[in-house]
């Protein structure tokens, strides 16, 4: 039992020397690179947020309309100066779309210099909240 037990021992520490020498030895060519990190599809990974899932990072200047071209009648109008009538309207575009669009029409509604109405804003940010898992 005791040769056995020194065999292992002895193993083990030639198994620990040759792990050293070869990290020590190895060429940097030989580097095994690291794996890219996961992204979702459609983001770019330049961001710590995706850009596809931020409401703020309006990075892409792009305009994408949601079948809400109406709204842009609202251009220029402060968020608190809308009348209940403007809100619904865009509640109406809001509860049409699917939840991971609503990230996307909000930047677009930034794009196009369209505020969203102060009372939507909680049902936004817990749509966006939702999705994202937060």
């Amino acid at each position: 039992m005791l040769p056995l037990i020194l065999s292992l021992i002895a193993l083990g520490l030639v198994a620990a020397a040759v792990s050293l020498w070869r990290g020590r030895h190895t060429p940097p060519d030989e580097v095994t690179p690291s794996p890219a990190p996961s992204r979702p599809p459609g983001c770019c990974g330049q961001h710590e947020i995706c850009e596809k899932e931020s409401l703020l990072a309006a990075v892409s200047r792009e305009v994408e309309y949601y079948d809400d071209e109406e709204l842009d009648a609202y251009a220029g109008t402060p968020s608190s100066d809308y009348t209940e009538a403007q809100a619904e309207a865009f509640r109406d575009v809001l509860y049409t779309m699917r939840s991971d669009e609503v990230a996307g029409w909000v930047r677009s509604l930034q794009l196009r210099g369209v505020e969203l109405p102060d009372e939507l804003k909680d049902e936004v940010f817990l749509i966006v909240g939702e999705r994202r898992g937060l």
